[in-house]
């Protein structure tokens, strides 16, 4: 298994409650492997880079 890397994004609040929501909800250990587990999801699934990615969608605008 690869070892994380410490890293620092900025987020919308609303979209870290998502994640602190995700990790309570599927007893994650933290709002970091929530995080991983939807990169995960997105880097694995067929399709996902053109659903995520070929709609704009921006509720932060």
């Amino acid at each position: 298994m690869t070892p994380n890397e410490t890293v620092t994004y900025e987020l919308k609040p609303d979209q870290l409650a998502w994640l602190e929501a995700m990790a309570t909800k599927h007893a994650l250990p933290d709002v970091s492997k929530a995080l991983r587990c939807v990169l995960n999801h997105a880097m694995q699934e067929p399709g996902a880079e053109a659903a995520i990615f070929g709609c704009v969608r921006c509720s932060h605008c």
